[in-house]
């Protein structure tokens, strides 16, 4: 288990040094230089972000990329942004979380048995990276499922988190699904016996004010990901394995 966790302090390490997409690297430099109004006052992080929560979690949430102004100015994944305000809320609610916000990175924020992590780790512009940085930062999500063996639920939080999460399992030969399945809020898919995915819609502005996704969307959504866990527990760690099936919320 030190070794494992080793491992992936060291994957973080290279992660925050990655320069492989010249574009990103311009963009989440260019933010950080010149901030917006009401962030003047901060220094910006400015660098790619790694995942964060506990390591030997069960629970793995894999979201988009920083927001220009949240991760890339906090340094943490889903930090300082609405997006996050949503997310931390509902995990801190599900007991996930021991805290309710995520302000910054020495705000005390804990996670017990989730971990959370992106398919991008740079600010795209517009939030739309291109298939190339996408490709570029996949090998990251795939070391990181490696280092993460106990987790037998992945909420994908979006369409290309789920594509990319599906991907990654077929890359690393840890689902024997041939197709990518169909993202929709609340699908899910048994990628093996061991680990479930589980889609939503990505807690972005966009979508929470003009009620695209819902508060009891999203915490159905989260019951479903602890009712499996349950299940798992019961199984000895191995939750029974289910047919593809889409579950509104």
């Amino acid at each position: 288990m030190e070794d494992r966790h080793r491992k992936l302090q060291a994957l973080q390490d290279r992660i925050v040094e990655c320069t492989k997409c010249p574009r990103l690297v311009a963009w989440r430099e260019q933010v950080a230089r010149e901030r917006v109004k009401r962030f003047q006052d901060q220094t910006y992080w400015g660098r790619p972000i790694t995942g964060f929560g506990d390591f030997d979690a069960r629970l793995l949430l894999v979201g988009l990329a920083p927001a220009a102004h949240g991760g890339n100015r906090t340094g943490r994944i889903f930090t300082g942004d609405r997006s996050g305000d949503w997310l931390f809320e509902t995990l801190h609610r599900f007991g996930f979380a021991n805290q309710a916000e995520s302000v910054s990175r020495d705000d005390g924020l804990r996670l017990d048995d989730c971990f959370i992590t992106a398919a991008v780790r740079c600010a795209p512009p517009q939030n739309k990276p291109t298939r190339e940085e996408k490709q570029n930062c996949f090998a990251y999500l795939c070391e990181e499922i490696e280092l993460l063996p106990r987790v037998r639920v992945v909420v994908a939080l979006g369409k290309i988190a789920f594509d990319t999460v599906f991907d990654a399992y077929r890359a690393l030969n840890l689902t024997e699904l041939r197709k990518r399945p169909k993202f929709a809020h609340g699908a899910e898919i048994a990628l093996n016996e061991r680990v479930h995915l589980l889609a939503s819609y990505h807690p972005s502005q966009q979508n929470t004010f003009t009620g695209k996704l819902t508060r009891p969307m999203f915490d159905a959504v989260f019951r479903r990901a602890q009712a499996l866990l349950h299940e798992s527990d019961e199984a000895g760690g191995a939750p029974a394995r289910a047919a593809v099936a889409a579950r509104g919320a």
